[in-house]
């Protein structure tokens, strides 16, 4: 009895610590915390003075929602002609993730 309570009680504990929300993020995940910010792409665009931003976010990887594309941060900010693109990625203890996109152009 005592051995099948230990088994369970250390299953929940590493199933906890795995955490479930994630984002990308180049440099890997933190497991308590993560909170980068970086480059997805650039184009040959030589100006901007616009900035569009789109959001995606999960919550224990059970509700997951939003529109984190390039598109949508275009649409945002009334983008048409893209400069670069850059994104960060937010996770909190496997409990909270949120990926933005941030669109820079004209």
């Amino acid at each position: 009895m005592r051995h099948s309570v230990l088994l369970i009680a250390l299953f929940i504990c590493t199933t906890g610590f795995l955490g479930c929300a994630t984002v990308m993020s180049p440099v890997g995940n933190g497991t308590i915390f993560t909170d980068v910010k970086g480059p997805l792409t650039v184009t040959d665009a030589t100006e901007y003075s616009k900035v569009g931003q789109a959001s995606a976010m999960s919550v224990l990887g059970i509700v997951v929602t939003g529109d984190a594309s390039i598109s949508a941060a275009m649409k945002n900010g009334g983008i048409t002609k893209v400069h670069h693109v850059d994104h960060e990625s937010k996770n909190i203890l496997g409990v909270y993730a949120r990926f933005t996109t941030i669109v820079y152009g004209e």
